[in-house]
């Protein structure tokens, strides 16, 4: 079975596929100095608990956070006995190379939103992924991604206004009654909630006019299907997208006699 590992700065997400379907999927913040037996311990506790067999016999990774990665190839080495893919290596294969300027070195997890979207959606697509920050992925007609967006993310500028203002309260993001507030929270939960709906919207249409041709949008990450709500123009929203696009990757890399 195959262990994928998704680590974005804000948290790493572990799950475990067996050909045809995820059969758990365990969540941990993301710290640079857990060790490789720290994250077995979690690792096995969890597994334990929730009653899953699985022999795993090859992991891939996507990191962000290029510190974590030596103590997740020991996890990998010393705890099932492989050595792991990390996207965005030379030894890990892409179904197709990034096509941006030259030393240019695209996040591993757009890389994975690539390989994920091509493979359900067949290109021309723009995915909206809701994590530390806030990435648009444009992946073309051949699978590549082409570039995108990097925008700060929700929870982050929530985070930066609290921290800023003194007098304004650290709020959690929900999608308010009413455009004009009559409270500091509503107000803020307006501001947040419809200007960031603004945001994705507009640049979504900016990224279609400057293509050229008809695109299919798709959410992913926490916070997508809040701000679908807003009819914002996804397609479709899927949860589980990065970590597919790790299945795709390595799938890629066994048929190629990389693994």
């Amino acid at each position: 079975m195959l262990l994928a590992i998704d680590c974005g700065n804000t948290n790493t997400v572990f799950s475990i596929w067996d050909g045809e379907e995820f059969l758990c999927t365990l969540r941990t913040s993301t710290h640079h100095a857990r060790t490789a037996d720290a994250y077995f311990t979690w690792y096995s506790t969890l597994v334990k608990h929730y009653g899953i067999e699985a022999e795993i016999t090859d992991v891939i990774i996507a990191s962000t956070v290029p510190r974590v990665v030596f103590n997740l190839r020991v996890f990998a080495d010393r705890f099932f006995g492989c050595r792991p893919l990390v996207v965005g290596k030379p030894e890990c294969l892409l179904p197709m190379a990034p096509r941006v300027d030259e030393g240019t070195v695209p996040g591993p997890d757009r890389l994975a939103n690539a390989a994920a979207a091509f493979d359900r959606h067949g290109g021309n697509v723009v995915v909206v992924d809701f994590g530390t920050a806030t990435n648009f992925d444009v992946v073309a007609a051949d699978g590549a991604y082409v570039g995108g967006i990097i925008a700060p993310g929700v929870n982050l500028s929530l985070e930066a206004l609290h921290q800023g203002a003194a007098a304004l309260p650290h709020i959690d993001i929900t999608r308010p009654e009413k455009v004009i507030g009559t409270n500091t929270v509503g107000c803020i939960q307006s501001g947040v909630y419809w200007g960031y709906s603004g945001l994705i919207e507009g640049l979504i249409s900016r990224i279609k006019t400057e293509y050229g041709m008809p695109m299919k949008v798709v959410g992913t990450g926490g916070l997508a299907p809040l701000f679908d709500q807003a009819d914002v123009g996804f397609d479709a929203i899927e949860d589980d997208l990065t970590m597919h696009g790790l299945t795709v990757i390595h799938r890629y890399n066994k048929d190629n006699g990389s693994t």
